[in-house]
């Protein structure tokens, strides 16, 4: 029998949203934060009931706890049961982490998925607003880094320039060419290969204190939609992983059972 739940990511700006079982996820949608910030939203009850239907119960983690209250009240009219993950309500995977509360729940999701579907140790590279590593070893959720995301380096260039355009994400897909020709192409090639070689030096430096833990090579997962920014030739090195969050959160609430 297919079980599935309703999963629910609560980023900075939208809410990723879907139906899950297992590695299988569908009926995924997206929605603005800003829209919880004041009252519960009609307009979501509305977008998630047809997936309601369908769902045993709700799982959600949130990186914006004003917020929480709201949602859960535009999920009450359902009476499904709602679990909130939390490094408290966290099972099956051991928070090796001084401060476990410091740990975003997305990022603890993630966790959960690396380690139940593709096995440890693995490093998860999620690029979003911030590009987060997290690793996962033999000892359980060990810690991570936290860097700028793609968006924070373009938007910084046109802000503190007086003559800089602010570059789109599609205007970084493919960049090709090592020297620039016009003002845009050399941003456009500072950042396209400037995140890549970020993204490679923090990979380089965690998978050599792995090794240095006698563990074996990690499986390098990535998720986030700055993926498609990398360049092509890092872009091969780690498997995408589009929905790992909503996966990690239907692996979390069928561990409660």
């Amino acid at each position: 029998m297919i079980v599935n739940h309703l999963c629910i990511d609560v980023g900075n700006t939208s809410i990723h949203y879907g139906l899950v079982s297992g590695q299988t996820v569908q009926c995924m949608g997206q929605f603005p934060t800003h829209n919880f910030d004041r009252t519960p939203s009609p307009e979501f009850t509305l977008a998630v009931a047809p997936l309601i239907s369908q769902a045993e119960g709700i799982s959600y983690c949130s990186v914006v706890p004003a917020i929480n209250e709201n949602l859960c009240a535009s999920l009450a009219e359902f009476a499904k049961p709602i679990f909130h993950l939390t490094c408290e309500t966290c099972t099956g995977l051991n928070l090796a982490y001084p401060k476990p509360y410091e740990i975003g729940e997305d990022r603890i999701a993630n966790a959960i998925a690396a380690q139940e579907f593709y096995g440890i140790p693995a490093i998860v590279i999620d690029m979003g607003t911030a590009v987060t590593f997290d690793i996962i070893s033999s000892k359980g959720y060990e810690g991570g880094i936290i860097a700028p995301g793609l968006a924070v380096m373009t938007h910084y260039l046109h802000e503190q320039t007086a003559l800089l355009p602010e570059l789109k994400p599609e205007d970084l897909v493919n960049v090709e060419g090592a020297i620039g020709k016009s003002t845009v192409d050399a941003m456009k090639l500072g950042v396209a290969v400037g995140f890549s070689g970020m993204i490679q030096s923090i990979l380089d430096k965690v998978t050599d204190s792995l090794a240095e833990q006698s563990e074996s090579l990690p499986i390098i997962l990535s998720t986030g939609g700055s993926v498609a920014n990398l360049t092509k030739d890092w872009a091969q090195k780690s498997e995408f992983v589009q929905d790992l969050t909503l996966m990690g959160l239907g692996e979390a609430v069928k561990r409660q059972n």
